[in-house]
């Protein structure tokens, strides 16, 4: 655990300049639109430990997949999100030389990323060849011109006499990426422009092997600013510079807007189409001010802001937590491209590839249904739907029927390096179909479930009918070889979690197929003896059960390890992950996260309480929480079995996750699916939510160090707020139609 920024309730902000945090400050103050994003890297050449990196979403790469051996059905490839061209870049020289915050004496320093309007600054004096100049820099990545990314920069003299400033704005695509396998660059540029006051770049991504198609981009300054443009040289064939120079004066300023345009061939057909809208675009923003466009900015911030806000009075550090989460979150996705999804670190950097996981069906969606409209979760449906031809692939590859949606994807098929994850990790064919459930459960709205739906449902189904094999001895069905969501556990027999999400699956398909229309039902082309088989399958599942423990059992031989609690484990080896070989790993009961306590979660209301308790009591001892998507499953658990204090500390552990570098990975980046963790454990953990029969339920509890929190839930149609503090629960209809909802077990009705 290392702790970088201050506690504030609306800023990451902090007044040391470590060399040694530097990366991990760069993840903490990452912006983005869902479009593009960047990590908090600065405008500036710095010579010290940094990580350059401006990803735009859905731009990736098929990069070659380095492994000592062969299998087939092996991917060919390890898709990745590719560093972009740095258009931020932007040198300020002071008398002729330039600023180097790795090198140079520097004073007041403050960096700061303003959560509330999705900002960052970063202001200091610096001091060279006896003279001290203020600089301020600002930035933005708008939500309101999806293309834009702005920056201001200014600089004072705090000499007492005059100095030469310039300021040398750039781009550059001599850019790589540090995850790269053999390739370190991605890009040909096509095209370079260099104006005396703006200048453009198109590139394209190199040439592939495998056939998937290659992307271009075109970039586009401008520049403003009272110093005077001088004429510069072209630096090479993928860098172009606008440089301006000027003396200030004792305490005089000076100021440089820099306005860049980001377009990409994912939205135009033709180069000709792609440059034609970069210059279109960069015309209409730079003939607006600064301030107007950052403006239109914030207003949709603080719209975002006022569906979503979780207010926790008396504990800053959880309040800082909740909205580092949310903002995070936001910056990543808002379902506003159908095409896209939420990777795991998002913007924030290179690890896992930029690309989608699992987590999104699993932690994203049901948040987003709480906080935004519902069509933004239908976004993340239809992605998986109109990725049904490459899970067909996937499926076909492992010589098996149906759907085999990926673990790791861009365009649906597999592109993960990792056997035992990318072909055993089955379980997120049921997270899909579960996102399928959980939406229809709590909008109420049955059109993507009898139409896209169904057809997802039904090629889920049939790939687990192929995959399940028959044990003649057990006279059950099962299914071997499979990594649960433990990663810790890898080709195991009958995971528990995998088999329940299987059995469910096709139980939950045969109901729908009895309510899609008759023209849904002919397309889908489920035969009687499929119905039949599924229905067998169902009704003869094998699920590990230990009835003297009282518990589901993780997979077989699972009480055959050396069960011992993580309290046993020396302080000075933990993580294991980082102090213990995989073989000791694996061969350990410990958990990386939960596994039988994630289906626990997904159907809380299916087990009794003393299901629940039994199964958590047994495994939360064993695990590790080395997973950031550990804390939250296991803070709603604490909560529905009213460990209170167990869940507060789950809540924030997952809440602070980063902020805190309790896993000490975030200089890789955030970990943005995680970040929905906060609120699914003050959501439904400290306050109870559910949806019982198209109802809303909550059963709340105030935490000791609280006095109080507040939050907004959208449900069906209406904006309920929700706040819990010493004197008990009070409910608000704030829009929408009269709602009765049950509070602890009380009918309580609401009206607007």
């Amino acid at each position: 655990m290392k702790r970088t920024f201050e506690v504030t309730p609306w800023n990451i902000v902090t007044h040391q300049l470590d060399p040694e945090d530097k990366r991990l400050q760069e993840s903490m103050t990452s912006l983005g639109n869902e479009y593009m994003g960047m990590r908090g890297f600065f405008e500036e050449d710095y010579s010290g430990d940094t990580l350059k990196g401006i990803y735009l979403g859905g731009v990736w790469f098929p990069d070659k997949t380095r492994v000592g051996w062969w299998k087939n059905g092996y991917p060919k490839y390890f898709g990745k999100v590719i560093n972009a061209i740095n258009f931020i870049k932007l040198n300020v020289l002071i008398d002729g030389e330039p600023i180097d915050l790795a090198k140079d004496k520097v004073s007041d320093f403050e960096l700061n990323l303003d959560m509330k309007q999705s900002k960052l600054t970063r202001s200091f004096t610096v001091t060279k060849n006896g003279h001290a100049i203020a600089l301020n820099f600002e930035r933005f990545i708008s939500v309101a011109n999806k293309e834009l990314v702005g920056i201001r920069v200014t600089a004072t003299n705090k000499s007492s006499d005059a100095v030469k400033i310039t300021f040398k704005s750039a781009m550059d695509a001599d850019v790589q990426n540090e995850d790269a396998n053999y390739d370190e660059r991605f890009w040909d540029v096509l095209k370079t422009e260099q104006n005396t006051t703006d200048g453009a770049i198109v590139a394209i991504t190199k040439e592939n092997p495998f056939g998937t198609p290659r992307f271009t981009v075109g970039v586009k300054m401008t520049n403003e600013t009272g110093l005077a443009a001088e004429k510069v040289d072209q630096p090479n064939d993928k860098e172009v510079v606008n440089q301006f120079s000027g003396e200030l004066k004792p305490n005089q300023s000076t100021t440089i807007i820099k306005r860049i345009t980001v377009v990409t061939s994912r939205d135009y057909d033709t180069q000709a189409q792609l440059e034609a809208a970069m210059n279109d675009l960069s015309a209409k923003v730079t003939a607006t001010s600064y301030d107007d466009l950052f403006a239109a900015h914030a207003k949709i911030w603080a719209a975002r802001w006022e569906k979503s806000d979780v207010e926790i009075d008396g504990d800053t550090e959880s309040q800082q937590g909740i909205r580092f989460n949310l903002f995070q979150l936001f910056s990543t996705y808002y379902g506003e491209d159908s095409r896209l999804n939420i990777g795991p670190k998002g913007f924030t950097g290179e690890k896992y590839g930029g690309a989608t996981y699992w987590d999104t069906e699993a932690f994203a969606v049901p948040v987003y249904l709480g906080i935004t409209d519902p069509k933004v979760t239908r976004s993340l449906l239809m992605y998986r739907y109109q990725q049904l031809d490459g899970a067909y692939v996937n499926a076909k590859e492992q010589g098996l029927k149906g759907a085999l949606f990926p673990m790791v994807t861009f365009n649906g098929i597999e592109c993960h390096n990792e056997w035992e994850i990318t072909f055993e990790e089955i379980h997120r064919n049921g997270d899909i179909a579960f996102a399928i459930y959980n939406y229809t459960r709590y909008t109420g709205d049955k059109s993507y479930v009898l139409n896209e739906g169904s057809k997802v449902l039904t090629e889920i189904s049939r790939f687990w009918a192929d995959r399940v094999h028959f044990s003649e001895r057990n006279q059950k069905y099962m299914i071997h070889g499979v990594t649960g969501p433990d990663e810790y556990e890898n080709n195991v027999d009958n995971n528990w979690y995998t088999n329940y999400l299987a059995k469910w699956t096709l139980k939950y398909t045969l109901e729908i197929l009895q309510e899609v229309s008759p023209e849904v039902a002919k397309k889908l082309a489920v035969t009687d003896d499929e119905k039949k088989h599924w229905q067998d399958i169902v009704d003869r599942f094998y699920l590990p059960e230990d009835k003297k423990l009282g518990i589901f059992v993780q997979h077989d031989g699972f009480l055959d390890k050396d069960i011992k609690p993580v309290s046993s484990i020396p302080a000075d080896q933990l993580p294991i992950n980082q102090h213990w070989s995989w073989d000791k790993i694996l061969r350990s009961p410990y958990i990386k996260q939960g596994d039988v306590l994630q289906g626990v979660w997904d159907f809380i209301d299916d087990f009794t309480p003393e299901q629940k308790k039994a199964n958590f009591d047994f495994y939360e001892p064993l695990t590790v929480h080395e997973s950031s998507l550990s804390a939250a499953i296991h803070s709603i658990l604490a909560s529905d079995l009213h460990y209170e204090d167990k869940a507060v500390e789950m809540y924030e552990r997952t809440a602070r996750l980063d902020l805190d570098n309790y896993n000490n990975d975030t200089v890789d980046g955030l970990h943005i699916t995680s970040m929905t963790g906060g609120w699914l454990a003050i959501v439904q953990g400290f306050a109870g939510m559910r949806v019982r029969n198209d109802q809303l339920h909550f059963a709340p509890f105030l935490p000791k160090k609280w006095n109080s929190y507040q939050f907004r839930i959208q449900f069906r149609g209406r904006s309920i707020r929700v706040r819990v503090d010493q004197n008990g629960t009070k409910l608000t209809l704030l829009s929408g139609d009269p709602i009765t909802l049950d509070l602890a077990g009380k009918q309580v009705e609401l009206k607007a």
